[in-house]
């Protein structure tokens, strides 16, 4: 699969994106304001890095449309507003505790929802949680991997709201790994990665 990183122009970005261990997942790296005008259609894959400006996504929506309407696979990581320029995306912010771990007996309050789904056999629940800044409603037909116990999901793979894929997640793994903190965040990469590049296999 023929992927391209969406890259916002911080160090996070650059950090992730050029790790050694992540960068051969990659065939491109598209800087964020340049994204309305830069076509898209020599990928399979966009990976919309976590924490962008939404300025430049907004802009690029009919982009993003056109890709999907073409069958290709979008990847939209946490805080990036999704819910303006992504087709069935329906996010509700939620209180973030950052360090809710310290709490003697303290529960992330996620759950596996796809137990048998291959991202979840090669991530595993522990990878998929460190904080939430929020949850999604998952449209009609789509699978929730990673559930929340309010009844939203944190991650899910939509292949019904359009002739494309979308795989949509509040959580924010390019930030905390490329800022060095939260391992967790840097064990999802090295399952999530991989097998988005080997084509997000079933």
């Amino acid at each position: 699969m023929s992927m391209a990183f969406i890259d916002g122009g911080t160090y996070y970005h650059h950090a992730t994106r050029n790790d050694p261990q992540f960068a051969p997942c990659f065939d491109a790296c598209i800087y964020a304001p340049e994204l309305d005008s830069t076509d898209l259609s020599p990928f399979d894959c966009i990976y919309v890095a976590s924490r962008q400006d939404p300025e430049y996504l907004l802009r690029a929506r009919p982009r993003f449309e056109a890709f999907l309407a073409a069958g290709k696979t979008l990847v939209v990581m946490g805080d990036n507003q999704a819910q303006d320029w992504v087709p069935g995306v329906c996010w509700e912010s939620t209180p973030v505790n950052f360090w809710w771990w310290l709490t003697p007996g303290a529960d992330s309050g996620l759950r596996l929802g796809a137990p048998e789904h291959p991202l979840v056999k090669a991530v595993g629940l522990d990878a998929f949680t460190w904080h939430r800044h929020g949850q999604l409603q998952v449209p009609a037909g789509a699978t929730s991997l990673v559930n929340t116990v309010e009844g939203g999901s944190v991650f899910y793979d939509d292949r019904v709201s359009t002739p494309g894929r979308i795989l949509v997640t509040t959580l924010d793994p390019c930030y905390h790994h490329g800022s060095r903190f939260m391992p967790s965040t840097t064990r999802f990469l090295r399952g999530f990665l991989p097998w988005l590049a080997a084509g997000a296999p079933d």
